[in-house]
């Protein structure tokens, strides 16, 4: 009991010291002092009629959204004494692992810099500055020549750094249920099973009505859709996070997504002070300038180095020229901190459907990215880790399809090399974009990735049948080529519900 009130006072220390930077704090202390002057707000009951002015005002809706917008994002505490580095990531291999990774990006980095004779980081001159602002809105059309550059790495390079990973604790006396484990993952941490999965994700039953699946036992669609929409209305009515988050589990109405995503995101409808208006991808082409512009902006972003705090990675450091080692030197770049990766592109792409004003567009992007994506290409013991995302799906089709299992890996064609890419991208640009968006709405209602592995176990199981009869990795490959045409809500339902007992 002393311990969770220790908790719980640390929880409540970390989220008023975050938002006492916000914009939000300002904005609360500058509607207190504008209520004093109000006829109603007595000195002998201040306190209380603040707070009632707050709540009928809707403030204190708006901080409830920031407070529950952190419980979200952060994590939970650890013990006092413990030092950063345990927030960041509590396992020292997974931490030596991802120093390791980083240091071969930047290898990379610095090896193609100096192949092309180009500067890591320089100041655009005038010229150039002028030049841009004047075709920021045509950047997708006047690309330039890229064709020298090669992407840092590529997914399929991360993998073979998950391959690897080991605890050296387990080297020698490892337990029976690690030993028996026979996919690419070949490090113990816990994952769900299927039991434990459907409990976490109990609205997605076979008995729960659903927004992608056109037939149902207990209401005809139209109606559940009908209801389901009046519903979002007034949550959104509500402006209430924690009830959009909730309402989501089953599925956002199209014309309702953008507002309820931006609501659970903790997302005001106010432009930020930034100038802001997957191009081998057809769905999202004619979105190219958004692109540009949204990751040109992401990379300049100083604000996002501050998920660094709960990542297990780390910015890349940099320092000005003949101060090496000198840390009031010292400089991060990319700004962000954040190296892309060969598609990364594709976490902005899809959302380019629902948010047509590029401020609001960078702003849920950012916040998903901070929130989720960064999870998918980091080395990290986190259950929404790519790491446990990988070993999840392996551990499903191991044990709940056995057979299909053994035949994948007895011709070479181990079903996480082909899954892979799919979960480190999010399915973004292999799914149809209609079905990725109703995905990632249980994303956000869940505040999990794990959805992603159950999606691609499922994948391998509704094309079962196909696999048996392949050879090669090649030929398994080329039955789960094409996924634009999956149905993702009945896929997951049939997984978890109904074939797998």
């Amino acid at each position: 009991m002393l311990q969770e009130e220790s908790d719980l006072s640390l929880v409540i220390a970390q989220i008023v010291q975050k938002l006492k930077g916000s914009n939000l704090y300002a904005q609360l202390e500058r509607q207190a002092w504008a209520c004093l002057q109000r006829p109603e707000i007595r000195l002998e009951s201040l306190k209380e009629d603040i707070k009632e002015f707050f709540k009928i005002s809707g403030w204190e809706k708006k901080l409830q959204n920031a407070v529950y917008s952190e419980l979200n994002v952060y994590p939970l505490p650890s013990h006092p004494s413990a030092p950063p580095e345990h927030l960041k990531e509590p396992l020292v291999y997974m931490r030596k692992a991802q120093g390791s990774w980083e240091k071969r990006i930047l290898k990379s980095l610095n090896s193609m810099c100096t192949e092309l004779s180009i500067p890591l980081a320089r100041k655009r001159p005038v010229g150039e500055q002028k030049e841009l602002l004047n075709k920021w809105n045509e950047m997708g059309t006047d690309e330039p020549d890229l064709s020298l550059f090669r992407p840092v790495y590529a997914p399929k390079d991360f993998l073979e750094v998950l391959i690897n990973l080991r605890n050296p604790n387990y080297e020698n006396g490892d337990s029976l249920s690690f030993r028996t484990h026979l996919g690419l993952i070949q490090v113990p941490l816990k994952v769900k099973d299927i039991p434990e999965l459907k409990e976490c994700f109990v609205e997605l039953g076979l008995t729960t009505g659903q927004l992608g699946i056109d037939d149902s036992t207990q209401v005809p669609p139209e109606l559940f859709e009908n209801e389901h929409v009046r519903i979002g209305q007034k949550v959104l009515v509500q402006q209430d996070s924690a009830a959009a988050q909730q309402y989501i589990r089953q599925g956002s109405p199209t014309a309702l997504r953008a507002e309820l995503w931006a609501l659970i995101l903790n997302i005001s409808s106010q432009p930020e002070d930034v100038k802001l208006t997957a191009s081998n991808d057809d769905y999202y082409f004619v979105f190219e300038d958004y692109l540009y512009q949204v990751l040109l902006c992401f990379s300049r972003d100083t604000s996002v180095l501050g998920h660094f705090a709960y990542n297990s990675a780390s910015p890349p450091k940099s320092y000005i020229r003949g101060k090496l080692g000198l840390e009031e030197y010292a400089v991060f770049y990319p700004p962000n901190g954040v190296i892309p990766f060969h598609g990364f592109s594709m976490y902005v792409a899809p959302l380019c459907f629902l948010y047509h004003e590029p401020y609001k567009l960078y702003q849920i992007f950012r916040e998903m990215y901070v929130r989720f994506f960064f999870r998918l290409h980091s080395i990290s013991s986190h259950p929404s880790g790519i790491v446990s995302l990988c070993l999840l799906f392996e551990t499903l089709l191991q044990t709940y399809l056995p057979q299909l299992f053994y035949h994948l890996r007895e011709i070479g064609a181990q079903p996480l090399r082909i899954s892979f890419k799919w979960m480190v991208r999010a399915f973004s640009g292999y799914l149809a974009t209609d079905q990725l968006l109703l995905l990632w709405d249980r994303i956000l209602g869940y505040n999990s990735l794990e959805i992603l592995a159950v999606l691609a176990a499922a994948v391998f199981a509704f094309r079962a049948v196909n696999l048996m009869e392949v050879t090669s990795l090649a030929a398994a490959e080329a039955v789960l080529a094409d996924l634009s045409t999956l149905k993702v809500m009945p896929l997951l339902q049939i997984f978890l519900f109904a074939t797998v007992t």
